[in-house]
């Protein structure tokens, strides 16, 4: 079995743990690269607006189980200080091109995924009073890696 073919069924194993009533973590990992725990990942997943997320990646499998979680199409990395650590807690925002809200969250990080239509967006974040934001144009080709970074 190919290296794509085993990525995929990994994110079909995930997307099944998240929707039915068996715990992630009976999801075992596929991929030989980078193993992961399962015990130890507790990821969080949602729905707002019509819009699907998941939110986690706090230690080493969580943050390893979410970049081998494959059908949302935007990224979005919190991270903060000169060394880039995982950074969490932050308030997240995602408008619409005319400034409409699409997904607002509490306590986010240090990742955030999302599926969104194909469209023109911006997203929003704030941690202790300082906001970052980027403008993001989803358009069905690949996921949209979007990093935000606050000094420490």
């Amino acid at each position: 079995m190919n290296s794509y073919l085993k990525r995929v069924l990994h994110g079909l194993a995930l997307v099944m743990a998240m929707l039915s009533a068996v715990p992630l973590w009976a999801a075992q990992p596929l991929t030989e690269e980078e193993p992961v725990d399962m015990s130890a990942v507790k990821l969080q997943s949602g729905e707002q607006n019509g819009i699907s997320y998941l939110q986690g990646g706090i230690g080493i499998d969580e943050s390893r189980a979410m970049q081998q979680t494959r059908g949302y199409n935007l990224h979005i990395t919190l991270s903060s200080g000169t060394d880039n650590k995982y950074q969490s807690g932050a308030e997240v925002r995602v408008e619409s091109a005319t400034g409409q809200p699409v997904l607002t969250l509490q306590d986010v990080g240090p990742m955030l995924y999302a599926k969104l239509p194909n469209g023109h967006y911006q997203v929003l974040a704030n941690l202790n009073g300082e906001q970052q934001r980027q403008k993001v144009v989803i358009d069905g080709t690949q996921p949209v890696e979007v990093n935000l970074h606050w000094r420490e």
